[in-house]
């Protein structure tokens, strides 16, 4: 039998061995089921005509605000904001980190260059044999022996399972989540900033309403107090009116003092120091809360960026499980290299004689002791169901949210309305009042009792404003407005 039958022989037998380990390893791979996520929605939202698709989520935020003051401060905190600057970061992080992802299956290339000096003893195999060596006639081996290297390698591993592909898909379906949160952010930044705006304009009310109320109450006390003075009052009234002036006092202190915080929450939302928040505030009552079109609910899962970087998450998480698969099924890595190596520099451009190169292929294949692998197996597929349910939780929340938001401003209309009656009521009871107090038809504590139920009415208007326009803003985020 001649050498190339052996040889044959050799390679079949080594094809087989592969063969067989392949068979063994994929036998005892662990398998999970993992269900589908469920993102089933109704067809249309309680009380909203079927088939209507109009939704306000896709009006701009410019046009959605049509106040310049807001605008002006949104757009300011679009580009100072810290937190959004820092989740930029993230974003960008997230993309350095699919070209590392792509590099890992790519073939890595490296050039190399050394220098050594090896002194090896006479009487060893080594030094006895380069002492009997002469590289030309009369020259041995320099001892001691000088070794200069100069070359390239490369190795690659061959993404036969496609672990390292799936693994840079994951990679840009992280990126890809980080961009909705950051779109996320931006909707919940833009909102949190007309909120906060928009109780300002109301506190700026409430100040204005309590001086009115306070002006009134300081003629009402100079009348009675002549009242006692003419014994048609007593000092009892005049003691009851004088405590609610330093009440209402003490309240126009605290507004004052909302107002002073408010302004520097939007500053902070806005990066930039403490100072006035420029707005008008005379027409807040007036201000038109108009009405919403909320489409329909799917139309959630396409508008809304924390749905979207909940899907983009999973899609993460399942590719994510894919690779950790594959970790059960052996690697296979090719290295190479070619250089030149020589005892002298003047030698080693002297070629052939002074080049090495080499070629090795190797398979890795985890056999005994895979626990370390199955446990990060299993906890992918934790991972991913974990995924699901954070899903499926971001849909029903958004679903609940629209729907909250529809009620909530449909009983705020209501609550208005008649809290508007409530207010014209009580204000012309108040010149009624006055007018019998002066007249002493009606004593101190019918004036004081009227004036308290008016301010509070008025107070409460000015607070029910503010509601309808906050409910207006979170359902238009609710809808997935805000982040175009």
């Amino acid at each position: 039998m001649n050498k190339s039958i052996f040889k044959y022989i050799k390679i079949r037998w080594s094809l087989l061995a592969i063969t067989l380990t392949f068979i063994v390893l994929q036998s005892c791979v662990p398998t999970k089921e993992i269900r589908e996520e469920n993102k089933s929605l109704p067809k249309n939202f309680d009380n909203v005509t079927v088939g209507d698709t109009l939704n306000s989520a896709h009006i701009k935020w410019k046009e959605f605000f049509n106040d310049t003051h807001l605008v002006a401060l949104i757009d300011t905190a679009l580009v100072n904001n810290q937190e959004l600057n820092i989740m930029l970061q993230q974003v960008d992080i997230a993309q350095n980190e699919i070209k590392a992802r792509k590099g890992e299956y790519l073939p890595f290339v490296g050039i190399q260059a050394g220098a050594e000096v090896e002194k090896v003893g006479r009487y060893t195999s080594q030094g006895a044999n380069d002492a009997n060596t002469e590289i030309r006639p009369g020259k041995e081996f320099p001892d001691p022996l000088p070794n200069y290297t100069v070359g390239a390698y490369a190795s690659w591993e061959l993404d036969v399972w496609n672990k390292l592909h799936n693994s840079k898909k994951a990679a840009a379906m992280e990126y890809l989540s980080t961009v909705e949160g950051k779109n996320f952010m931006v909707t919940n930044l833009i909102a949190e900033i007309a909120d906060s705006y928009f109780e300002l304009e109301a506190l700026d009310n409430k100040l204005a309403i309590l001086k009115q109320n306070l002006e009134l109450q300081n003629n009402g006390l100079k009348i009675i107090r002549l009242q006692k003075e003419a014994a048609k009052a007593t000092e009892l009234g005049v003691q009851r009116l004088e405590a609610e002036v330093f009440k209402n006092n003490s309240e126009l202190y605290n507004v004052q003092q909302e107002i002073v915080e408010t302004e520097n929450k939007i500053n902070f939302l806005i990066g930039r120091s403490p100072q006035h928040i420029d707005r008008d505030s005379d027409d807040f009552i007036e201000k038109n809360v108009g009405s919403l079109n909320v489409g329909i609910p799917s139309q959630l899962l396409v508008n809304r960026p924390d749905i979207r970087r909940a899907e983009f998450e999973l899609q993460a998480a399942k590719l994510d499980t894919k690779v950790a698969r594959a970790n059960f099924y052996p690697s296979f890595t090719l290295r190479a290299g070619v250089g030149l190596e020589a005892f002298s520099l003047k030698f080693i451009t002297e070629t052939p004689a002074s080049l090495l190169y080499g070629i090795a292929g190797d398979m890795v294949a985890p056999l005994i002791n895979r626990n370390a692998i199955k446990a990060e197996y299993y906890n992918a597929n934790d991972r991913q169901l974990q995924a699901i349910f954070d899903y499926e939780k971001t849909i029903l929340n958004a679903h609940i949210e629209v729907l909250n938001g529809m009620s909530k401003i449909d009983n705020l209309n209501k609550s208005y309305q008649q809290k508007e009656h409530q207010v014209t009521a009580l204000t012309q009871s108040i010149e009624l009042t006055n007018q019998l107090f002066s007249a002493a038809r009606a004593d101190y504590m019918e004036v004081l009792l009227t004036q308290r139920d008016a301010l509070e009415s008025k107070l409460q208007l000015v607070e029910t404003k503010k509601d309808q326009l906050n409910a207006r803003i979170n359902l238009y985020k609710s809808l997935g407005g805000g982040w175009n």
